[in-house]
């Protein structure tokens, strides 16, 4: 009683309204991302609950991130079943062509931050996340909605309804982050306030410093009881469907941060501490789950799983001919550092006051990011680090001339695993870009007016000597990070990355049922978007149409669907690079397995 009393004080201003009989209503949705989580990690000794739901509801056995594959990149496509070209994320930073105030002024943002992430969207209305999103159009319908878990893809679930709907994540309860800066937390109303307080102790999230070598249990356990003790109570009393979306922040932090192997590829992301980070995604997991069976709304609620992405080990340096791997070659921001040398050009760092720097002394980016010119307000190009990915922009009058310039060097980098460029720019000069794929056949093309990448680096790959778990779990990557080699990326093309961990268990999925169909993040929004009766489709023109699909083969009563497959490949270059797509198909929708160069991608086939 004292639970549905401080879930009552929750729903507050939205008053407990009698609603529809149980039996007439669709089904609630609860939609659990395990940040960074890969589909071959999850063993019942490690991951019982994920293991279970596999197991005995529907095992997606062929799934799919989207390319980049990273955080916020992917929590827009589960966010509104969209491809990056309409949603604008591009990737988890990006270059806006504004500074950003809520990161002193940085052009470039990161963007896992609240306070960025609403400037953003004020900046492009419709540009940035202009799409319905799922939680957006659950609360249209007059249902309850709520996102709870990791700062940055959270807020991104509900960014275009914010304030309607609960939301809990990092910043809750604290009006600015440890440096002083803003943190544009999401304010809940003074019930809301009172009752985290009662049930929790708190109405602040725990801070987790980061990166974090270990399990972040406290901030997890903190948000996974505000779910059981708060939020699912509260959505519980509307006696309305709801939509509720969990965002655990393990174990993609703890692969990124852990130290099991420092220096080396073994055990890299395989170790004891990553397998303990999953075994605490697995935990609140299952804490959620027993709620909902306390609340008797297990009978009557769907509950999807998925990863954002997958992951591979990092590598400072590409292996030789033996398979064995020379001293780290590739510092944070070498990308930003090469570009300028390319150019001849100054190089300035967005996330230190655009303060130049001098490589020749060992300077290099803060974050990995660096404008390129003779001065910061005028840049010739600019990159932003995003791990497994770079993303380059060249401007000015000689953009184009520019872009090629790169384009040039990068074909001959031993670093680079697959190349895309902007399709405006391979238009102009197929001959000139020999060897890139445009960026439409990565889907980052479309109706957003967020500012769009010349080109997009994917990183090499590669299986590390003398690993026995298979191609997915012994990959390594390169990678624009401070992180060393053993520990954690994603970003890139590899199978690695792409096939992350998905499975779903409810009322109106089959049971005991193993779907070989592709399927990936963009067909989550549509598929549960079905089950609740809510359109998708309203709202902006970019979220007219879907990118994914309806998974009705793994529905009660569904059926396979033909599947197709196809290979796209690039004019190879002078020196023979080309890049190759690797790719499935259910009608329209597309399924890519991996992307690269033959041979420097893992999972990328010849044929």
């Amino acid at each position: 009683m004292k639970r549905l009393a401080r879930a009552a004080l929750l729903a507050g201003a939205t008053s407990v309204l009698g609603g529809l009989p149980a039996s007439a209503q669709p089904h609630n949705v609860v939609i659990f991302v395990a940040d960074g989580l890969r589909y071959e990690s999850v063993t019942p000794d490690v991951a019982p609950t994920m293991s279970r739901i596999r197991r005995e509801g529907v095992d997606f056995a062929n799934s799919h991130s989207i390319y980049p594959t990273l955080t916020t990149a992917n929590a827009s496509a589960i966010a509104t079943g969209h491809f990056l070209g309409d949603t604008g994320d591009y990737a988890n930073v990006i270059y806006t062509g504004f500074p950003v105030a809520a990161l002193a002024g940085s052009n470039v943002p990161f963007l896992e931050n609240d306070a960025v992430l609403r400037e953003v969207k004020a900046h492009f209305p419709d540009g940035y996340m202009g799409p319905t999103s799922l939680l957006c159009a659950a609360h249209e319908a007059g249902y309850g909605a709520a996102a709870v878990g990791k700062l940055g893809p959270t807020a991104i679930q509900t960014i275009g309804c914010l304030g309607h709907t609960i939301e809990i994540d990092d910043a809750t309860g604290r009006p600015t982050t440890p440096d002083g800066s803003p943190s544009g937390a999401i304010p809940l109303n003074p019930a809301a306030d009172y009752a985290l307080e009662l049930a929790l102790g708190s109405k602040q999230v725990p801070f987790t410093p980061l990166p974090a070598a270990l399990p972040n249990r406290a901030q997890q356990a903190w948000l996974a009881m505000a779910t059981d003790e708060v939020v699912l109570p509260a959505l519980a009393l509307k006696r309305k469907p709801f939509a509720l979306l969990f965002w655990s922040r393990d174990p993609d932090g703890t692969q990124h941060a852990q130290q099991d192997s420092l220096g080396s590829m073994a055990p890299g992301i395989n170790g004891p501490t990553s397998k303990a980070a999953i075994a605490n995604a697995d935990a609140n997991l299952a804490s959620i789950m027993a709620e909902l069976k306390d609340l008797g709304l297990d009978k009557t609620t769907d509950v999807f799983v998925t990863a954002d992405h997958g992951f591979a080990t990092i590598a400072k340096s590409v292996p030789d001919a033996y398979g064995n791997l020379p001293p780290a070659t590739y510092p944070q921001g070498f990308v930003a550092i090469e570009v300028s040398n390319w150019l001849g050009a100054k190089l300035f760092d967005p996330d230190a006051g655009y303060q130049e720097l001098d490589p020749m002394v060992g300077e290099h980016p803060a974050r990995g990011n660096g404008i390129i010119g003779e001065s910061a307000d005028h840049p010739m190009a600019v990159v932003a680090a995003d791990g497994g990915s770079d993303l380059i922009y060249t401007e000015g009058a000689n953009a184009r001339a520019n872009a090629e310039t790169i384009f040039d060097h990068l074909l001959v980098a031993p670093y680079v695993g697959g190349l895309f460029v902007n399709d405006a720019l391979l238009k102009a000069d197929p001959k000139g870009f020999a060897g890139a794929l445009p960026m439409s056949a990565v889907r980052m093309i479309g109706s957003s007016n967020v500012p769009q990448p010349s080109i997009v680096i994917a990183f090499r790959s590669f299986e590390a000597k003398d690993c026995k778990l298979g191609p997915e779990l012994c990959a390594v990557e390169i990678a624009d990070t401070p992180l060393m080699t053993g520990q954690g990326m994603h970003g890139s093309t590899s199978r690695a990355e792409t096939r992350n961990f998905m499975a779903a268990i409810g009322p109106d999925f089959k049971s005991h049922f193993v779907d070989r169909t592709p399927i990936g993040n963009t067909d989550i929004a549509p598929t549960l978007a079905h089950i609740l009766g809510v359109d998708l489709t309203k709202g902006s023109p970019a979220a007219a149409t879907l990118s994914g699909r309806v998974i009705a083969e793994a529905l009660v009563g569904g059926k396979a669907p033909v599947v197709s497959r196809k290979m796209l490949s690039s004019p190879p270059a002078p020196n023979g690079f080309r890049t190759v797509i690797d790719e499935q198909l259910v009608g329209d929708t597309i399924y890519i397995d991996a992307a690269g160069m033959p041979g420097r991608v893992v999972g990328v086939k010849e044929k």
